[in-house]
Parts: structure tokens; C-alpha cells; sequence
């Protein structure tokens, strides 16, 4: 079988393809070069030519074809500019997510099976199978990878079951350390090279400098909400219906500059994300105080003291009907259905106890407990054990 391994300069992809070369594949490895604006990275070094140079050692110790490939221009369309128009809107998007969806696993794959490759591979600690159901059609199954530390499924959660065919990841089932040390055995380059914790398109960088490359600055006022508002202690009224009582739930306080007390300067609503603390530059608290919302019609942010603040909690969610991607089209919720699911909407958050409830215009997700920092923007993803079987953007 002939897999294109997408080889990315770091020691997860570098055994990928050593893995399935011992497989007996027939291993072409293609390093993406992605878009870069070295204005904003936080070191000097660029780095996607540091990245390429270790990818080409690889390949030439495994004995693999190896080329390059220029997505940056794909990437600044579909990523970075998304990335902006989000958080101009005052969302919290998720490029990891979009990355995965509108490049890897699309025009990258495309690129790839157009080489003849009958199956793409990444470095992803998730894991893929299939089974067959009574008709004899094949459903593909997107798993946690065994790592519990490492999982990437939930970055995986918006791909159909068309591109969860054409993937192998073949790091699946193995951990970290377990990765390392292989890498360490056979001698390769990346061995001990440390993960980018960067943006997944620039490498190391600060998210408010990126962001001020597009977004102008513009001072604000933060604005504290204390916990006794009576805001928090609005009566739940009387509901007709479980979509209303949801409705209820998932529905966004919108506070005004009246209902608080201004306690700072800022530079931009937009620079700042739900439940950030750091950057704030707020003193005199017993507790650091955490974004509960932003109002970026007025560029004002408000703030709660305390991880207990009641405006950081909500004990549901909704995403829109155009919002919802289901990875399991065969467990699709009809209108009316309902469904116990296990849940995240961040990278690395446990898993949490929850409710699918399907309606006419809008699935919600209620939890068992209240969840803090849930903001518009971001992935909802849901599993049963440990399948994830769809996801949506937070509305």
C-alpha cells in the first residue's frame, strides 16, 4: 500500500513513517509548508525551514521520497483569516480544529492521493478502525488515542467518515515516552526535539501581537460584575418546554456598564478570550479575576473574581443546525431525539457527563455540572466510551 506520511519536522510523524515502513508500506513523505509571518513569531529562527531541514533528515535515513509542498497561501485563506474575522466578531476559534478539516485531511489529502497514495498519514495520538454494519457498508471509527496525556482526537472532531477511510494513525496506540524511545533507538534527528507548542500554522508565537498584526488596538474599559448581582439570582421562570428551559440555560447574560463597576483599561475586547485571567493587569483582588464576557459593540470586558464566579458557569450549550457535524452519520440525532454523551469543548478538558438534545433549529448540550468558560467560537466535541462521534461550533 502506498501512504503518504504528512512529515512535519518533529519526532510524532518522524517514527509515523518509520512505522509504517517496518509495516512493508510503500512510504512517500510530503512536508507541508505552511504560512509564516516572522514578525510575530518570538523567536529569530523561521521556523517551517528548521522544520523542513529535520523532515529531510528523516526521510533520508528511513530512505523515503521527500518533498515539499506550499500551502502557505491555502493556509492564510482558510486559517489566518478565519483566525482574524473570528476574533474581530468577539469568538474563540479553534485553528487546530480548522487546520485539520480544511487542510490536512482535505486539500493536502487530495494532493496526496493525486500522487497515488491510497492512504494519508499523520501524527496524531488518535486512533482509526472500521467495522461493517448489516447492509455491508463500511463505518470508520474515530478513537482516543491510547495516551491519555496526549489525545488529539478532539482535533479531529470536524472529519467525515470520507476522510477517516483515507487516514492511518499509525501513533495511535502507542505513548509519548513510548515514541521517544523508538525515535532514540533508530537514531533520528527528532528524537528529543521538543512539540511546537505554537499556533499549528506559525510555530512559536503571542496570540495578542499576532492578533494586533490585523486587529487595531483601541482602549476599553473592564468592567467587575460581583458575585451578589441580581443578575445571578434572576427566578427560573416557569418553562412550556425542554428546548425553552434549554434555551434558558445556554442563553448569554448581556451585562451593561451599569451593572458593575470599572476597575481597569484595556486595549481590545477583541485580544482577550472567556476565562482568561492573565494580561489583565487587575490588582487589589484576593482572587484573580476571569473574563465572563465582552460587550465588542462598546469594547468593554467583564470580569468575575474567582474560579467560583457565577458568571464564568452554564449548565448548557447551544450550536446551530449548520453548526453540527455529525463524524457518525449513522447515530445522527432526528428532531426530538436526545442522547447520553461523554463531552469537551477545549483541547485536554476531561471528559464531562451530558445530554445531546436535538430540535428543529439547534442541538444543545447540557452537562451534569456546570462547566466554566464556555464561549462562542469554540468545538463541542461528544463520544460514547471512547469514540468521538460528532461536534459543532458554539454559538
Amino acid at each position: 500500500m502506498k501512504v503518504v506520511v504528512g512529515l512535519s519536522g518533529g519526532v510524532d510523524s518522524s517514527v509515523t513513517a518509520y512505522l509504517l515502513q517496518q509495516q512493508g508500506h510503500e512510504v512517500v513523505a510530503l512536508f507541508m509548508r505552511n504560512w509564516n509571518d516572522a514578525s510575530v513569531t518570538l523567536e529569530d529562527e523561521c521556523p517551517w525551514i528548521e522544520d523542513s531541514n529535520d523532515a529531510l533528515m528523516v526521510a533520508q535515513k528511513l530512505g523515503i521520497p521527500f518533498q515539499v509542498i506550499d500551502m502557505s497561501e491555502l493556509y492564510k485563506e482558510r486559517i489566518v483569516d478565519y483566525m482574524f474575522d473570528e476574533y474581530q466578531k468577539g469568538r474563540t476559534p479553534n485553528p487546530d480544529v480548522l487546520c485539520n478539516r480544511e487542510v490536512k485531511f482535505d486539500v493536502f489529502m487530495k494532493t496526496a492521493m493525486s500522487l497515488g497514495a491510497d492512504k494519508v498519514a499523520t501524527g496524531h495520538y488518535a486512533q482509526v478502525n472500521s467495522t461493517f454494519d448489516e447492509n455491508g457498508k463500511e463505518i470508520f471509527h474515530l478513537l482516543a488515542g491510547k495516551d491519555n496525556n496526549k489525545d488529539q482526537s478532539y482535533f479531529l472532531c470536524q472529519l467525515s467518515q470520507d476522510q477517516l477511510s483515507k487516514a492511518l494513525f499509525p501513533i495511535g496506540e502507542l505513548t509519548k515516552p513510548e515514541v521517544r524511545e523508538i525515535a532514540k533507538e533508530i537514531g533520528l534527528v527528532t528524537a528529543d526535539k521538543k512539540d511546537s507548542q505554537g499556533l499549528c500554522f506559525i510555530g512559536k508565537v503571542s496570540l495578542p501581537q499576532f492578533l494586533q498584526q490585523q486587529l487595531v488596538p483601541k482602549e476599553g474599559e473592564i468592567v467587575e460584575i460581583f458575585k451578589d448581582s441580581p443578575l445571578f439570582s434572576v427566578e427560573k421562570p416557569e418553562f412550556s418546554s425542554k428546548e425553552e428551559e434549554l434555551a434558558f440555560l445556554a442563553q448569554k447574560i448581556n451585562y451593561k456598564k451599569a451593572d458593575g463597576k470599572v476597575i481597569g483599561k484595556h486595549q481590545g475586547a477583541q485580544f482577550f478570550t472567556i476565562g482568561q485571567s492573565k494580561g489583565l493587569g487587575i490588582g487589589g483582588h484576593k482572587e484573580s479575576c476571569f473574563i465572563i464576557s465582552r460587550d465588542m459593540e462598546n469594547n468593554i470586558i467583564f470580569v468575575g473574581e474567582g474560579h467560583s464566579s457565577p458568571g464564568l458557569h452554564k449548565k448548557a450549550l447551544k450550536i446551530d443546525n449548520a453548526e453540527v457535524h455529525w463524524v457518525r452519520e449513522d447515530m445522527k440525532l432526528e428532531n426530538g431525539g436526545s442522547m447520553e454523551v461523554m463531552a469537551r469543548f477545549r483541547y485536554r478538558q476531561a471528559l464531562q457527563k451530558a445530554v445531546l438534545y436535538q430540535f428543529e433549529d439547534a442541538l444543545y448540550v447540557a452537562f451534569e455540572e456546570p462547566q466554566s468558560a464556555i464561549a462562542e467560537g469554540q468545538f463541542a466535541a461528544w463520544y460514547i466510551d471512547e469514540e468521538l462521534i460528532g461536534s459543532g461550533v458554539i454559538a
